[in-house]
């Protein structure tokens, strides 16, 4: 939760310096839960209203747009943690291959001491 926080708080469009697999994965991970939780309780709303989705598709989309910098942020930070560059965020418009590309990236360990992007934030 202290990740999600951060991003959200510290860093909402902060697309400098570099971020942790564990900071950008605790981020994933709690943006997925509130995705779901907002969902169940849109889905609650509209059964109720019998609105038949227009409430929990209205709160997914606020959601994701009002997460969208922070993810955007967090997944250039994750880049350039393992030296490279935040623009690498687009070889996943390459079909098939380059979101799983992506995905190897955000397993991969930071590069040790300090890169172009500033200190390894494991050592700070």
């Amino acid at each position: 939760m202290e990740y999600f926080k951060n991003c959200i708080l510290k860093h909402y469009a902060d697309f400098n310096g570099r971020a942790r697999r564990k900071e950008y994965w605790f981020f994933a991970l709690f943006q997925m839960i509130a995705i779901i939780l907002v969902s169940i309780l849109g889905g609650l709303v509209d059964y109720i209203l019998g609105t038949a989705g227009i409430v929990s598709s209205v709160l997914i989309v606020l959601l994701s747009l009002g997460l969208l910098l922070p993810a955007l942020a967090v997944l250039f930070r994750r880049l350039h943690d393992i030296g490279k560059s935040g623009w690498w965020i687009f070889i996943s418009l390459v079909p098939c291959i380059g979101s799983i590309i992506l995905l190897v990236f955000m397993f991969l360990d930071s590069q040790p001491g300090t890169n172009k992007y500033g200190p390894n934030p494991k050592g700070v």
